[in-house]
Order: C-alpha cells, then sequence, then structure tokens
C-alpha cells in the first residue's frame, strides 16, 4: 500500500509514530496521524485546513488535549496501528478511486480521517467546522491551482540501458536496501544507501567534499526509514513515484551536461534536483551543517587515488563539475 504513498505522505507516516513516542503510546491512532500532517509544514493537508478556516495551533492543541488522556506506557519496538487508523488508510484509498488519482498525498489521509468519522480527530475536527463535503471541494479546488501532483512522476521506471555499471550497482544495491527494512518499495532513500554503500564512487566523493560524512548520512537516512512499517514482501519491490522521478532527472542531468551514460553522479544530481524527497532534505540539513567545515576543506580536498593518471584526472574533472552544479541549483549547497 505504501508504495503509492507520496514522500509527503510517507513522511507523515514517520512524524505520527514519533508523536506516538512522545506521548509514550503503545499505539499510532488517528489523532497522532493529524498531529503528523500539522506537523509536515507547507503541504496540501495544512492548506485544505486553513481553505477550511481552521486555525492550526487549536487544531494541534485539542489533538494533544485529548491524547494526554491515554495512560503512558514503556513501549520496545515498533508501535502497531490502530483499528481506525489503518481504516483511514483504507478510505485514504477510496477517496484517491473517487477523484481519479494515482498517488495517495497528505490530502487523501486528510479526507480518510474526516470519512472515517468516530474518531477522536474526526470528532474535533467536526467540532472546530469542518465537514467532509466541504473538504473534499477545497482540495479539489486546491488541485486545480497547481496542477502537478505532489511531487509524483507517472509511468515506467526508466531504463537502465545507459546506466555505468556503478550506477546499475547503486540501483541493485538500493534493492537491497529495501529488503534489509522489510518495505515493499524503493524509495529515494534506499537509493542514498545504495549510492553510501558503493563507497568509492563520484558521487561519494562529491559528498565528502561538500563537507558530509557519509556514516552521519546514513544514520540519518536509516533513522527516517525506521518509521515505516515493516511488511512481508514478495517478488521484486517497485520504486515509489518520488523515485522513479529522481531516475527520470537523473536522464536529464547527464543530457545538459553531455554525457552519453548516467553515473552515480546523475543520480546525486537527480536527488537534489528533486528537491522535497526525506533524502533530499537530509542532505541539504546535514549540508547546512558542514557549510563552514566544508569552505574551510575544499580546498584542501585530496585528490582522488587511483587508476592512471588520466583515470584519475577524468575522475577529478567529473566530481568537480558535479560539486558545482550541485552548488548552483541548490540554495544550500556552498
Amino acid at each position: 500500500m505504501f508504495e503509492l504513498f507520496t514522500e509527503q505522505a510517507r513522511q507523515v507516516i514517520i512524524l505520527a509514530r514519533e508523536e506516538a513516542g512522545r506521548f509514550r503510546h503503545d499505539f499510532v491512532g488517528t489523532e497522532h496521524l493529524l498531529l503528523g500532517l500539522i506537523r509536515q509544514s507547507e503541504d496540501r493537508a495544512l492548506a485544505v485546513l486553513e481553505r477550511l478556516g481552521l486555525p492550526l495551533e487549536t487544531v494541534k492543541a485539542e489533538v494533544e488535549r485529548a491524547l494526554a488522556g491515554f495512560p503512558r506506557t514503556l513501549t520496545f519496538g515498533e508501535v502497531p496501528f490502530t483499528p481506525q487508523a489503518k481504516r483511514v488508510f483504507e478510505l485514504s484509498i477510496e477517496e484517491v478511486r473517487q477523484l481519479g488519482h494515482d498517488y495517495i498525498g497528505t490530502e487523501h489521509l486528510l479526507l480518510g480521517v474526516m470519512k472515517e468519522g468516530q474518531s477522536i480527530s474526526a470528532k474535533i475536527l467536526e467540532s472546530l467546522g469542518a465537514r467532509l463535503g466541504e473538504m473534499r471541494l477545497e482540495t479539489l479546488a486546491l488541485l486545480r491551482d497547481p496542477p502537478q501532483p505532489q511531487t509524483h512522476a507517472t509511468g515506467a521506471t526508466p531504463v537502465f540501458e545507459q546506466f555505468t555499471e556503478r550506477a546499475r550497482r547503486v540501483i541493485t544495491l538500493a534493492r537491497d536496501e529495501a529488503g534489509r527494512f522489510r518495505h515493499d518499495f524503493v524509495g529515494t532513500e534506499h537509493v542514498v544507501l545504495g549510492l553510501i554503500r558503493d563507497g568509492e564512487s563520484i558521487a561519494t566523493a562529491v559528498l565528502q567534499r561538500l563537507g558530509l560524512r557519509l556514516e552521519t548520512v546514513k544514520a540519518e537516512v536509516g533513522r527516517a526509514l525506521a518509521g515505516f512499517p515493516k511488511t512481508l514482501t514478495f517478488g521484486e519491490a517497485p520504486f515509489t513515484p518520488q523515485a522513479k522521478r529522481v531516475l527520470e532527472l537523473s536522464i536529464e542531468e547527464a543530457r545538459q551536461f553531455g554525457h552519453n551514460y548516467i553515473g552515480t553522479e546523475h543520480l546525486l544530481l537527480g536527488l537534489m534536483k528533486e528537491g522535497r524527497s526525506i533524502a533530499a532534505k537530509i542532505l541539504s540539513s546535514l549540508s547546512v551543517r558542514a557549510l563552514t567545515m566544508c569552505a574551510r576543506r575544499r580546498s584542501r580536498c585530496a585528490v582522488i587515488r587511483g587508476g592512471s593518471k588520466h583515470a584519475r584526472r577524468g575522475h577529478e574533472t567529473r566530481c568537480n563539475k558535479t560539486s558545482s552544479s550541485l552548488n548552483r541549483r541548490t540554495g544550500t549547497w556552498g
């Protein structure tokens, strides 16, 4: 089911789990989901609530007041979703079908909460003036405003014929990472872990030149992935819409550079160009912390070892071009 979720919707699931942990609850309920939706700033669900005239701080305060009445427990491992929260997911899928969409965004989760109707979250929203019919109309009006769906890409996964051997290996490693976490999707986070596991590639050299420690990136991405539900999967897990978009943008980057191949450096550029995924936000946030150190280190970056002098020069040139491109295209990178 979660392979259809946009990156923002999947982040809401992570935030809902964090909220359950903050309240020391041994369950993830609709109330935690609603708090997760509020914490996922600058997104469609919040825009819908604002269009309905619901003050977010009031919604948050009412939900937190309700949650404070539940007993606190000492929990270990992954806490389960309540039956009502699972029902919200099912109703979100129903809303997707009714609206003719091919993805599940935060707006569908919000509609699912309202449509379920019996939970504390739904009652709070209703008491503040929200109605399902009006919410659906405001959602449709909002979607007509920016016509593109939420960082979602349709169509088949881009073909890999032009990918270098290292880039293809990264895709294989990304699938391995999805399997290690028992996820039924391959997301941008798994791609980042694949890039790191590949080791001495252009992409990892660029990350290090920009002042990022690979172990820190790995730990932050792993922490984010741990919030997703584990599932028993069979066969090949599909790429998420956002991961497919990253692959498409990697191909665009290769064309802009005039390259006839797609390497790990193009995958990294595709991740950052997409910009809204959890993986891209982690890389951006870490780059902000590393900015001062990066400025000091750039003049002292060691020449990448291995191979002939000509190969080293080519490797170094590609690394420099990728670093420069990242610096130009993202506000926090240099």
